[in-house]
């Protein structure tokens, strides 16, 4: 009972009880049901005249009233410094701040400062996704499942792509805010490692392809390389045959040392898928693989024709230099092989399950090597 609103007619009854009829106040205090804290209150303020009673009234109101400006313009000043971010941004992310502040201020104190109506806040927190956003989500899904498909290396270019190819209709600029604000970011920033690269051959052919890296048909020209992966049991080493025609790995080899093996094993699986007809220059750099004996009678074997690189001019093998740089940047770095036989299964898997048949290149208009020769050879029948 002692926490109800008493009248003042009862107040003041009260207060007579104790200042003419001389009771205790612990003894009326119990006969009415209030705190003695409460009693000692009334007879405090009753016993003053009424003059004094209004002007001490005034006086607390007029107090309160200052207090609750005062806290009013303390939160309006915490809120604009908290969210001084907010105010220059879409009101959704102001209903966000304002959800993220409601347990501290008064919502409708924050919809006042934020110059956002409460309603529409209460609307949102019902509501907080719109349509655009719920596509947004769906669309992330789509995103990520073509990012790691992969392997993690995509930008939003070539996924971009992958979403318009299955029927999505988004922009370019929406795939790479998306990705952005997810944390999805193409792998880049892979350098050779400087040092000596061997020194002049026995043997060298002359620079037949002088750059010339933009061929118009298939098996025309092919370009070989050599490149190092590290184990934990040693040096794995990789030579691949690629077509400048479509960019395709055509022919690849893996081994333990670099020799001319190496060398001619890729360049026989080459010879082997793609049957040439016709004469194929074969282009490499000046390494002893591509200027030893067994090497140059499988070219003259073959219908094949050398072409060299001039010594030190990395750039006149920029294409083959380019692959090795992918296939680094978006798989080797990012792994740690045991053992050889584990790099050559995930070089295998990135050759021949990804590259070749999936990943998009620019030089072939954002299709797959494999995608591309398929068209090309459709073309020619359709004539």
């Amino acid at each position: 009972m002692s926490n109800q609103r008493y009248p003042e007619e009862f107040k003041i009854q009260a207060v007579k009880q104790v200042t003419e009829k001389k009771l205790p106040v612990s003894e009326v205090a119990a006969r009415l049901g209030v705190s003695v804290h409460s009693l000692y209150a009334w007879v405090k303020r009753y016993t003053k005249p009424q003059e004094q009673r209004v002007e001490e009234d005034d006086q607390s109101a007029e107090v309160r009233r200052l207090r609750a400006e005062l806290k009013r313009v303390t939160e309006e000043r915490d809120n604009l410094k908290k969210g001084r971010r907010v105010l220059c941004q879409g009101v959704r992310l102001k209903y966000a701040f304002i959800k993220q502040q409601a347990g501290h201020y008064a919502i409708r104190r924050l919809c006042l400062t934020l110059k956002v109506h409460p309603s529409g806040y209460y609307a949102w927190l019902s509501e907080p996704k719109s349509a655009r956003a719920k596509d947004d989500q769906r669309l992330l899904g789509l995103i990520k499942h073509s990012w790691l498909e992969s392997g993690g290396v995509y930008g939003y270019r070539k996924i971009h792509d992958d979403l318009r190819e299955v029927g999505e209709s988004c922009g370019r600029h929406r795939v790479a805010r998306l990705m952005r604000l997810e944390g999805l970011r193409s792998q880049t920033g892979y350098r050779r490692r400087p040092g000596k690269y061997g020194g002049k051959p026995a043997v060298a052919s002359p620079n037949l392809l002088k750059r010339q890296f933009d061929v118009r048909e298939p098996n025309k020209v092919w370009v070989t390389d050599i490149t190092y992966i590290r184990t934990y049991e040693g040096w794995l080493y990789l030579a691949v045959v690629l077509d400048l025609f479509s960019r395709q790995i055509i022919g690849w080899s893996m081994k333990s040392q670099m020799t001319s093996d190496v060398a001619i094993d890729a360049l026989l699986m080459a010879v082997w898928r793609r049957k040439p007809k016709q004469e194929v220059m074969i282009h490499s750099d000046q390494g002893s693989q591509y200027s030893s004996s067994d090497w140059r009678s499988f070219l003259k074997a073959n219908n094949l024709v050398a072409s060299m690189s001039r010594r030190g001019n990395c750039h006149d093998n920029a294409v083959a230099e380019s692959f090795f740089q992918l296939l680094k940047r978006e798989r080797i770095k990012r792994k740690i092989y045991t053992t050889r036989q584990d790099a050559r299964d995930d070089v295998f898997d990135y050759i021949e399950m990804f590259y070749n048949p999936k990943r998009r290149h620019s030089f072939n208009n954002q299709l797959s090597p494999v995608e591309f020769e398929k068209r090309y050879a459709a073309s020619l029948e359709s004539v």
